[in-house]
């Protein structure tokens, strides 16, 4: 019955709290989750009292418009509300993007998100994958010179590894492109990038005046709604008005959109997420260098470490609960670790000391 479904893969989620709780028998609050990419200091105070506010409307649907999100993220980017399309998550405008395309090829780096390869495959497509593990944009255009595929994906900056393209090297290589194949630029992360490095900060407004170019964005990451579902497409008016044939109605809740409202109000809580990462992340800096490891310089709120024997510290660091994303699955000899709050990020580098 779903034998075109036997060799896709399952999306594997971080290990959840309630997982080890079960396992271990640790308790819930001596958990360390840093195996998801989540802001370890969730959505500013402002938006969980507007949540609290509403939270007796839940048995009502959203407006369906989603006008005023769409009227702050155009303010945000200098666009019009027509330039934007809603996700419950920026993955299931991926997932529109894909089936209203309904390719026979996709190309992607050869590590890159999962779901770009799980959603190709649900239409069919053949994935395309470069040699290199990271975006290496000649061979990028070599494959489609030879192979032509109908989608790019270029995750800015990538995920799961860290690392970042320039935004020059993004428009330079869009411009090779042929206007019959949709790029999609995957901004998940760019809050970060853009804040660590100028030179990786995407330009919206030029990404869009491509004519095959969408970019998606989401709330789930610098502004600590991951689990509310709330993400964003952003192209030309005739791209947003294909994909919205696929939308289904109210596919974001009540809650969501008036948490994604009001984060958008709070820059300032958003700044101190992000100024608080990369300090945080120079911990992990330090003792990769102080142990003789190699780490992928990362422009998100994660960091990849190839530490030797990764699957054996994954499991005794999951056993004091503490909780990270062996990467043995990709081929890796690695643990990517989310960046916590910093005592957290404290016991981690201690027990890694330990048992590394």
């Amino acid at each position: 019955m779903f034998e075109k479904l036997k060799d896709l893969k399952v999306y594997e989620a971080g290990k959840p709290i309630e997982l080890v709780v079960r396992e271990f028998g640790i308790k819930p609050d001596e958990i360390i989750k840093l195996a998801s990419n989540e802001n370890p200091y969730g959505p500013s105070p402002k938006v969980i009292e507007a949540v609290k506010n509403i939270a007796h409307l839940m048995h009502r649907y959203p407006d369906d418009s989603f006008f005023e999100l769409k009227e702050g993220l155009a303010k945000k980017f200098s666009l019009k509300d027509k330039n934007f399309i809603i996700g419950a998550g920026s993955d299931q405008v991926l997932e529109f993007a894909i089936h209203g395309v309904a390719p026979k090829k996709v190309l992607m780096a050869g590590i890159t998100f999962a779901m770009y390869e799980i959603y190709s495959k649900q239409v069919g497509a053949e994935i395309l994958k470069t040699p290199s593990s990271m975006h290496n944009l000649d061979e990028f255009l070599e494959i489609y010179k030879q192979e032509k595929p109908e989608i790019i994906f270029l995750c800015v900056p990538n995920n799961p590894l860290g690392e970042c393209l320039d935004a020059d090297e993004v428009y330079d290589f869009i411009e090779k492109i042929d206007n019959d194949t949709l790029v999609i630029v995957d901004g998940a992360y760019q809050e970060f990038a853009a804040y660590k490095d100028s030179k990786k900060a995407l330009d919206v407004k030029k990404l869009i005046s491509y004519p095959n170019v969408l970019y998606t964005g989401t709330f789930s990451k610098a502004y600590g709604l991951g689990g509310m579902r709330v993400g964003y497409g952003i192209a030309n008016e005739e791209i947003i008005r294909n994909l919205h044939k696929l939308r289904p109605p109210f596919n974001i809740t009540t809650l969501s959109l008036k948490a994604a409202l009001e984060a958008l109000k709070d820059e300032e809580w958003v700044r101190m997420g992000i100024e608080n990462n990369f300090k945080e992340m120079q911990k992990y800096i330090d003792f990769a260098r102080e142990k003789g490891f190699n780490y992928i310089d990362s422009f998100t709120n994660f960091i990849v470490l190839y530490i030797p024997q990764s699957t054996e510290i994954a499991d005794k660091l999951l056993k004091r609960g503490i909780i990270v994303r062996n990467m043995a699955s990709y081929g890796f000899d690695a643990l990517r670790i989310t960046i916590g709050k910093p005592e957290e990020n404290d016991k981690v580098i201690n027990t890694l000391r330990e048992i590394s």
